[in-house]
C-alpha cells in the first residue's frame, strides 16, 4: 500500500515510550483514549499461528496510516517445529512512531502470546509495567509442562509486574464463527485475526485493507474469507467493548520524518529486487538470476520470477554451482546477470566467481548473510561473510563489496552494484544479511528521471591495429580510464576470442603461461578495483567528537539510534557508515586518523574491524555480537558511552 506525505526530514527522540492527555472518545465510545508517540508490539505464538501473517498485515495498516515503522520477523528454521515447544516459537516485531525511527526496538510495550512457549521464550524481553495479552485457552496442563511451566503463570503472580489481559482467543473465535459450519479446526485457525482484531482496536489502525486482503488471500473459498473477516470484526468489537481494555492508544502519523513523495512500506528482500529490476531497465539489458532456493535469499528468486513483463528470466538451478555458472553464461552472452544466495552458498560458487573475475565479466552476487558456519542459524542474522567475500577464492581475485544499510536502501544498493559491474567490468558482491532482508520500514518511490543512466556499449567491431595495418579485435584492451575490456556479445562477426580460466595474455586473451604477463594481469585487476569510483565517506559530526563509532551493513539502525541517546545526553561522538567495503572510499584513511578512538560494532567477531587495522594501522576497537539477532540500540549505547568516558 502506498501512502503521500509531505513534510521535511525530522530527527527522532529515542526514548521510553511516552503518552499525552487523553483524546476525546471516538464513535461514541466512552473509553479512554491516550495519544503516544511510539509503540513497540510483538506477536508471538507457535509457528502454525500465523504469527508472520499479523505482523505483516498489522505493518501494512501501520504503513498505510503513516506512520514510520521498523520491522523484525524472528522464525524457526525448520518448516514445522514441534507445536507448543520453545524452538516452534515464531514471533513478529513492530516499532512504529510518529517521528523517524531506525530499529524494530529494543523491548515491546506489548507482548501477545498465543501460547505457554510463545510466553516463556519473550516475557523476559518486556519491561516491567509492559502490557501482555494472553490466549488462556492455550495454558492446559500438559502445554505448560512442555515448556516447564510446573504451575500456571496466570496464577502464581510471576506476571505480577505487568498488565496481563487474559482472554480465551481460542473460544472467543470459535464462538464468533459458529455460523460458519467450519470445524473446530478450521475455525481455530481465524484465532491470529481476532488477534489482529483486538490489536487494530487498541491502536486505532485502518481496518478496511485487512479485510480486502483476506478476500483477497481466500478468493478461491470465500466461506474462510468471510470467516477470517468475521474473526477480525469479533477481535475488534471485544475491544470496544469489554471491561478488560479500558484504554486505547494513537500514535499519529509521522508528517515530519520523510521528504515529501509517495511511501510504500518494503522489505529489503523486495527493494534488492526491485532494485535489481530498475538497473536492467536503466542499463537496458535483460535481467537473467540463476539460482538456487536458500534462505534468506529466496524470497528474491520468488519476486523476480514475477516480472518477465520486465525482461527478467529466473532460472532455478539444481544446485549453487549451476546457478552461478547460468548467470556467468548469461553475463557472456550480454545480461544483466545475478546470483543469489547466502553463505554456504558462497563457499560453493567460490571457484565460479573466480572465473568471472578471470574473464572480466559483469556478475553481482547476492549474499544474505545469516549465522554460520556451515548450515549454522538459517533464519538468524549475522554479518561474518566479509572477509568470505573479499578474499574467499584461490589465488589474488579482487571482487567489490557493497553493503545496504536498511532495508529499504537495497534498492539503491541493488543500482549502485550494478553500476560498478557494468561500468568495471567485473563481478560484485552485494552484502544483505537476514535482518533487512526480512525486516521492512516505509520506502519513498523514486521517480525514473531519479536513477542513474546505466547503459554500456557493446563492442561492435575490431578495436586494435597491428604493425602490418590489419584491424582485429583484443578481448583484453582496456578502457584506459576504467580499466574495464570491452564486452563483446558471442555472435558478433568479427569478435571471436577465447574465454576460460587459464591465465590469459593482455590484450590479446590468448592463453599464457609467462611469469611477467601473469603479474602484469594480476596486478591490472588489482588496479582496476582500487580505482573504481566510489563516493567520499561523510562523518556525521555536530560537536567535534574524539571518539567515531563505524558501521557497514545493517548495524546502521541500532547505531544511529545508540548515537542519538548518547547525544540526548549531551555525549560527543561521531558516526560514519560504510557502504563500499572494496574499495574503501579514498577519504576514509584520513577520517580514521582525525579521532581518538575509532569503535566498529559487527554482528561478527571483528572482521570490519581486521581489514581497517591492516589498512590504516590504526588501533580500532570491535564491539561485536553473534547471537543471531540484531544489536539493541540500548546495549549499544551502554558500550558507546563507556568509550567517551574513558
Amino acid at each position: 500500500m502506498t501512502s503521500q506525505v509531505s513534510s521535511e526530514a525530522g530527527e527522532a527522540l529515542v526514548g521510553e515510550q511516552r503518552s499525552a492527555a487523553p483524546t476525546a472518545p471516538r464513535h461514541g465510545d466512552e473509553k479512554e483514549v491516550r495519544r503516544l508517540d511510539r509503540v513497540i508490539i510483538r506477536f508471538a505464538g507457535d509457528s502454525g499461528d500465523g504469527m508472520q501473517l499479523t505482523g505483516d498485515r498489522f505493518t501494512s495498516e501501520t504503513a498505510s496510516f503513516g506512520n514510520d515503522l521498523s520491522t523484525l520477523p524472528n522464525f524457526p528454521a525448520e518448516i514445522r517445529a514441534p507445536a507448543g515447544t520453545l524452538p516452534g516459537v515464531s514471533s513478529f516485531q513492530l516499532h512504529f512512531a510518529d517521528h523517524d525511527i531506525l530499529t524494530p526496538g529494543d523491548a515491546p510495550n506489548v507482548l501477545v502470546a498465543m501460547n505457554p512457549a510463545a510466553l516463556k521464550a519473550n516475557i523476559g524481553d518486556v519491561p516491567r509495567g509492559g502490557e501482555v495479552i494472553v490466549n488462556t485457552d492455550e495454558f492446559a496442563k500438559r502445554a505448560m509442562a512442555k515448556v516447564g511451566y510446573d504451575t500456571s503463570p496466570l496464577e502464581d503472580g510471576s506476571l505480577d509486574g505487568y498488565r496481563v489481559h487474559p482472554v480465551p482467543l481460542t473460544t472467543l473465535t470459535i464462538e464468533a464463527l459458529k455460523d460458519f459450519g467450519l470445524s473446530r479446526k478450521e475455525a481455530e485457525r481465524s484465532k491470529n485475526m481476532f488477534a489482529l482484531g483486538l490489536l487494530s482496536w487498541m491502536y486505532h489502525r485502518p481496518t478496511e485493507g485487512t479485510e480486502s486482503f483476506l478476500r483477497q488471500k481466500f478468493a478461491s473459498r470465500p466461506q474462510i474469507a468471510e470467516a477470517n473477516v468475521a474473526a477480525f470484526r469479533a477481535g475488534w468489537n471485544f475491544g470496544e467493548t469489554t471491561e478488560d481494555f479500558a484504554v486505547s492508544y494513537e500514535v499519529a502519523p509521522a508528517t515530519q520524518a520523510f521528504p515529501a513523495g509517495t511511501y510504500r512500506n518494503i522489505s529489503g528482500n523486495l527493494a534488492l529486487s526491485y532494485g535489481l529490476i530498475a538497473a536492467s531497465r536503466q542499463a537496458d539489458l535483460p535481467l537473467y538470476l540463476g539460482s538456487y532456493p536458500i534462505t534468506p535469499a529466496s524470497d528474491i528468486l520468488h519476486e523476480l520470477s514475477r516480472h518477465k513483463n520486465f525482461g527478467v528470466r529466473t532460472f532455478q538451478a539444481e544446485d549453487e554451482i549451476a546457478g552461478i555458472g547460468a548467470a556467468l553464461g548469461a553475463a557472456f552472452g550480454g545480461s544483466l546477470a545475478v546470483t543469489t544466495t547466502s553463505g554456504p552458498g558462497v563457499a560453493l560458487k567460490s571457484e565460479t566467481i573466480g572465473l568471472a573475475v578471470s574473464l572480466e565479466l559483469p556478475l553481482l552476487i547476492v549474499d544474505i548473510q545469516r549465522g554460520g558456519p556451515s548450515t549454522g542459524l538459517p533464519t538468524k542474522t549475522e554479518q561474518a561473510d566479509l572477509l568470505q567475500a573479499m578474499y574467499g577464492r584461490n589465488g589474488e581475485a579482487p571482487v567489490p563489496v557493497v553493503a545496504p544499510r536498511t532495508p529499504a536502501d537495497c534498492f539503491d544498493a541493488a543500482i549502485e552494484a550494478a553500476r560498478i559491474a557494468l561500468a568495471y567490468r567485473t563481478p560484485v558482491f552485494l552484502l544483505s544479511d537476514g535482518y533487512l532482508a526480512n525486516g521492512s520500514e516505509p520506502w519513498r518511490i523514486p521517480d525514473i528521471d531519479e536513477l542513474p543512466d546505466l547503459r554500456v556499449q557493446f563492442a561492435t567491431g575490431p578495436n586494435h591495429r597491428l604493425a602490418d595495418g590489419t584491424d582485429v579485435f583484443w578481448p583484453y584492451k582496456r578502457d584506459p580510464q576504467t580499466l574495464a575490456r570491452p564486452w563483446a556479445v558471442p555472435g558478433t562477426p568479427g569478435l571471436e576470442h577465447r574465454i576460460g580460466g587459464i591465465e590469459k595474455q593482455d590484450g590479446t586473451g590468448n592463453i599464457s603461461y609467462d611469469p611477467a604477463n601473469h603479474d602484469l594481469m594480476v596486478r591490472t585487476r588489482q588496479a582496476k578495483t582500487d580505482g573504481i569510483t566510489v563516493p567520499d565517506l561523510t562523518v556525521d559530526d555536530p560537536d567535534g567528537a574524539k571518539t567515531l563509532v563505524l558501521g557497514w551493513g545493517s548495524t546502521y539502525g541500532p547505531i544511529t539510534a545508540a548515537v542519538r541517546r548518547i547525544r540526548r545526553e549531551q555525549g560527543a561522538i561521531a558516526q560514519a557508515h560504510l557502504r563500499h567495503l572494496n574499495p574503501f572510499p579514498k577519504n576514509l584513511g584520513e577520517i580514521l586518523h582525525r579521532y581518538d578512538t575509532v569503535i566498529i560494532p559487527e554482528m561478527n567477531l571483528g572482521q570490519l574491524a581486521t581489514l581497517i587495522r591492516a589498512r590504516y594501522l590504526i588501533d580500532a576497537r570491535s564491539h561485536t555480537q553473534v547471537n543471531g539477532m540484531p544489536f539493541k540500540a540500548e546495549q549499544l549505547a551502554s558500550a558507546l558511552k563507556e568509550a567517551i568516558d574513558e
